[in-house]
C-alpha cells in the first residue's frame, strides 16, 4: 500500500535552465550556446555541485581549464538565480491536493547543490509542504546512486514498498524501482495525474 510520495524538483515541480542567461549572452546563437554547454560548462561538471562539491572551488578550477571564457564561466553561478525559472503550475497543484488530502505523506529528493537550494526555498513557497527534502548537496550523494534513496528511507523511516518515486529521468526512477518503490517517469502533468489515479492516490 501506497503511504508515500517523493518527488524530485527540477524538470518536475520547478523549471530551470541555463539558456535563461546564456541565450542573451549569446544573441541568439544557440550554436555557439550549445557548444559552450557541451565543452565548458557542461551538465556533468554542474552535477558535481549538486553531489556537494564547492561552487567556488570548481568555479575556478573550470577557470584554470579555460582562461579565455573565464567571464561567462563565472556568470554560471553567478547569476544562477536568473536560471530559476517558474514553477510547473499544474504539477504544484497536484502536490497540493496531495498536501491537503493528508492520505499520503510527501517528500522531495533532489539533485541540487547545497549553496544554490536555498534560493529555491526563498522562491517556492511550496516547498514548505514537504515532510522532509533530502538535497543531495546536503549529503555528498546523488541520484541515481542507491545510497541516497536507502538515506532517504532511513532519514524519514519510509519502507520502499510503501512509496512512490515520480523524477524526469528514467535512471533516477530505475534506480528508485530496483530497491522496491513504485515508479513514475515524469512527462507531464496529465500523464502524471492518469498514473497516480492507476495506483489509487489520487
Amino acid at each position: 500500500m501506497i503511504k508515500n510520495i517523493v518527488f524530485d524538483l527540477g524538470g518536475v515541480l520547478i523549471d530551470w535552465n541555463p539558456e535563461y542567461v546564456f541565450l542573451k549572452e549569446f544573441r541568439g546563437d544557440r550554436e555557439k550556446m550549445n557548444w559552450f554547454f557541451n565543452t565548458i560548462c557542461t551538465s556533468s561538471w554542474n552535477e558535481e555541485q549538486d553531489a556537494g562539491y564547492s561552487i567556488e572551488k570548481a568555479t575556478n578550477e573550470r577557470v584554470a581549464m579555460f582562461p579565455k571564457h573565464e567571464r561567462l564561466i563565472r556568470m554560471y553561478y553567478g547569476e544562477w538565480e536568473q536560471m530559476l525559472g517558474f514553477e510547473h503550475t499544474e504539477t504544484v497543484e497536484i502536490l497540493r491536493r496531495l498536501h491537503d488530502s493528508k492520505e499520503h505523506s510527501i517528500y522531495s529528493l533532489t539533485n541540487w547543490s547545497n549553496e544554490t537550494f536555498p534560493v529555491a526555498l526563498k522562491k517556492f513557497p511550496f516547498l514548505s509542504w514537504f515532510k522532509g527534502i533530502l538535497v543531495s548537496g546536503d549529503v555528498g550523494l546523488k541520484k541515481p546512486d542507491p545510497e541516497i534513496y536507502k538515506l532517504l528511507l532511513d532519514r524519514y523511516g519510509l519502507e520502499a514498498n510503501t512509496c512512490v518515486f515520480i523524477d524526469d529521468r528514467t535512471e533516477n526512477v530505475k534506480a528508485a524501482s530496483a530497491l522496491g518503490f513504485s515508479g513514475i517517469v515524469f512527462k507531464n502533468h496529465t500523464q502524471l495525474s492518469k498514473d497516480l489515479k492507476k495506483l489509487n492516490i489520487i
